[in-house]
C-alpha cells in the first residue's frame, strides 16, 4: 500500500490489488513506531495523521512474577514521535489509501485474489487473479509481492525460502477494559506463562505465548482451563476471561522467522513479509514493511520515470495493465477503481523501461537485507535465551535475570531496546518528489508571470 502510493505520488501508473472486500482483519500488526511516524511528517502527512484514534505508549516493560521493570523509554528518540501508537491496521491502511487517491496514477481493485504469475522469456510479465467479474490478467512493467509471509507470488515465483525457526506460537484475543485496571502494556511471565496485555482504550488485546504446535494441547484441556490460565497471569482480568465464549474468539499465529535468499526475479520484487516473515516480537513486522516500501520506492522511481508525464505514456493499453502491479495482502480503500485506457507510445519503450528497473531490484535487497537479518537475530535470540526457557520455568524467579536487573536499576540503558523497537537498524527517509505538487507549483508560478 505505501509503496502503492508513493509510486503514484511520484507520476507513475499503479494498480493494487487488494484479495478481500475490505482491510478489516483483526489482530493483525496494529503498531504505528516512531520510525512511521516521523515518514508521515516527511509527507506532510503528521498532524492529520494524529488525529486518527490511537493510544500512545510511551514505554515498554515487563511484569516477571513480582517484579515490574520498563525495557524501552522512548522518550530520548530523536524523531517528532516518541511514543508507538496502537492503531488498527484497517485505520492506518484506509488513511493511506484516501492519500493515494488523491493521485490519478493510483488504482486499486478490492475482491482480487491473485493466484499465479504470468511469466513470459523467464521473466514476470503480471498476475493472474480471481475477480467479481472472473478470471483475469494485469500485466505490468514491475510486479512486487507483498502479500505477507503465506505469499502466493513468492511461491509461484519458485523463491528459495531459508527458515530460520520459531519456537513459539502466539494465540491472540480481546477482553473487556476496566477503569480500575492498570494502565501499562506489559509481557506478563509468570509461572511459565506468558501473556501480552496491550491497552486498546476500552478493551485489552491480548497475546499468549505457547509452545509451537501447542494449540491442540490447550484446547483439548477445555476452554476455562485456558481462562484461568489467562487470569493467573493478568490477575486483574478475573471474570472478564469468561468474555471468550468459544475458541473461535481466540485466533491462533502460528509464528515463522523466514527469508528469501533472493528477493527478486526478471520483473518482481518481493518486500515485507513476502520477503522476510518475522516474530511478532516487538511488533516490528508492520515497520519493516514500511521502511522495506520507503526504499524500493527511493530505488525504482528515478528508473521507472523521469517525469509525471512520461510515466504517463506507459499506462495501460486496451487492458488494465500498468507499470507497476502492486500485488498487496493490504493496501487501500476504495470501491472497484479500474486502470483507464490509455495509447501506450510503443510496446519496445514499455520493455525497455521494465529492463532498466530489473538492473535495480536487487539494490532494494541489498538496502534492506541488513536490517532484516539484525532484527530477525535479535528476535531468534530472544526466542532462544528468553521466552522459551520463560514457558519451561514453572517456579516462581527470587532474583530478576541480569539482563532485565541492569535496565531496571540503569534507565539510560532503556534507550537501546527503544531505539532497536522504535527506529529499526536503518531508518528509511521519503526522498521521492510529488510530481503532482510540483506541477501544481509550476502551473501557478506560469498564472502569476505577467
Amino acid at each position: 500500500m505505501v509503496l502503492g502510493f508513493l509510486l503514484a505520488r511520484a507520476g507513475i501508473e499503479v494498480l493494487v490489488l487488494e484479495k478481500h472486500a475490505d482491510f478489516f482483519r483483526d489482530f493483525r500488526g496494529d503498531t504505528i513506531h516512531p520510525s512511521t511516524f516521523e515518514l508521515t511528517y516527511e509527507l506532510g502527512l503528521l498532524d492529520e495523521f494524529l488525529r486518527v484514534p490511537h493510544q500512545q505508549l510511551l514505554q515498554i516493560g515487563a511484569a516477571v512474577d513480582d517484579f515490574t521493570v520498563i525495557v524501552g523509554d522512548f522518550s530520548h528518540l530523536p524523531v517528532r514521535c516518541k511514543f508507538v501508537g496502537l492503531m488498527p491496521q484497517w485505520d492506518f491502511l484506509n488513511f493511506i489509501a484516501e492519500k493515494a487517491k488523491v493521485y490519478p496514477e493510483f488504482h486499486l481493485r478490492m475482491e482480487c485474489e491473485v493466484t499465479d504469475l504470468i511469466i513470459e522469456n523467464n521473466r514476470v510479465a503480471g498476475v493472474r487473479a480471481k475477480t467479481r467479474e472472473g478470471d483475469r490478467e494485469f500485466r505490468a512493467a514491475l510486479t512486487v509481492g507483498a502479500d505477507g509471509r503465506h505469499s502466493i507470488v513468492r511461491a509461484k515465483a519458485g523463491f528459495e525460502v531459508i527458515d530460520l525457526g520459531a519456537p513459539i506460537d502466539v494465540l491472540w484475543m480481546r477482553v473487556s477494559r476496566l477503569p480500575t485496571d492498570p494502565q501499562q502494556t506489559l509481557g506478563r511471565f509468570r509461572a511459565g506463562k506468558l501473556l501480552v496485555t496491550l491497552n486498546r482504550g476500552d478493551y485489552w488485546q491480548c497475546a499468549y505465548v505457547i509452545p509451537k504446535g501447542g494449540f491442540a494441547a490447550i484446547q483439548k484441556n477445555g476452554l476455562p482451563v485456558f481462562c484461568r490460565d489467562l487470569e493467573t497471569v493478568a490477575p486483574f482480568l478475573q471474570g472478564r476471561t469468561a468474555e471468550l465464549k468459544d475458541w473461535s474468539d481466540i485466533k491462533l499465529l502460528s509464528v515463522a522467522v523466514d527469508r528469501l535468499r533472493h528477493w527478486s526475479r526478471s520483473g518482481l520484487l518481493c518486500i515485507g513479509d513476502s520477503a522476510h516473515a518475522m516474530s511478532p516480537i516487538g511488533g516490528v513486522g508492520i515497520n519493516l514493511a514500511i521502511q522495506d516500501a520507503v526504499a524500493a520506492a527511493n530505488i525504482l522511481v528515478p528508473v521507472l520515470s523521469t517525469s509525471a508525464s512520461d510515466a504517463r505514456a506507459f499506462s495501460a493499453s486496451a487492458s488494465p495493465d500498468a507499470d507497476i502491479s502492486v500485488r498487496a495482502q493490504s493496501t487501500g480503500a476504495s470501491a472497484d477503481a479500474h486502470v483507464p485506457a490509455r495509447a501506450l507510445s510503443t510496446d519496445a519503450r514499455i520493455l525497455a523501461r521494465a529492463q532498466s528497473a530489473d538492473a535495480h531490484l536487487h539494490k532494494v535487497q541489498a538496502r534492506r537485507e541488513f536490517p532484516t537479518r539484525m532484527t530477525q537475530r535479535l528476535q531468534i535470540f530472544a526466542h532462544k535465551r528468553f521466552i522459551f526457557p520463560a514457558l519451561a520455568t514453572k517456579a516462581s524467579l527470587k532474583r530478576l535475570p541480569v539482563p532485565l536487573f541492569l535496565l531496571k536499576h540503569f534507565p539510560i540503558l532503556r534507550r537501546i531496546p527503544a531505539r532497536m523497537v522504535g527506529l529499526g537498524f536503518r531508518p528509511e527517509h521519503i526522498h521521492t518528489p510529488d510530481t503532482h505538487a510540483v506541477n501544481t507549483k509550476s502551473q501557478a508560478a506560469s498564472s502569476a508571470a505577467p
